[in-house]
């Protein structure tokens, strides 16, 4: 009975603590769009598949952005490749650039960065 409890408490959990942690999802204009406007905590990350340290990046932040600390970011992957007008926009000229926003606005950025403790310090940016 006891282990029933515990599973079941484990599934409660699990359930209702996931929504509560950051989201890295997939680039989509109109998300994006919506979130900076309603001055959302936001990072975008430009990867391409190519790019070593864009590879290098790929696990720590990702491990970043379901830790508590960052439950109320998110974090879009834009393609490097492929979101030519995105990078424009933001002027962005590097793959592995991190660009994040706090009330709508870009706070910080970093190019090429694979240190975990700083891609954190440079999220801070976002939520802090």
């Amino acid at each position: 009975m006891k282990s029933l409890v515990a599973i079941i408490s484990a599934v409660i959990l699990t359930v209702f603590a996931t929504p509560l942690l950051a989201a890295e999802i997939p680039f989509n204009q109109a998300q994006y769009d919506s979130m900076i406007a309603a001055d959302k905590p936001v990072a975008v990350v430009f990867h391409a598949d190519w790019c070593p340290t864009c590879r290098a990046q790929a696990p720590l932040l990702k491990e970043l952005s379901q830790t508590a600390e960052f439950k109320g970011l998110t974090l879009f992957v834009a393609n490097f490749d492929t979101e030519k007008n995105l990078r424009k926009s933001l002027g962005v000229t590097r793959q592995s650039t991190v660009v994040v926003f706090k009330g709508g606005k870009e706070s910080a950025r970093s190019t090429g960065d694979t240190r975990q403790a700083s891609l954190a310090g440079l999220l801070r940016h976002a939520i802090s």
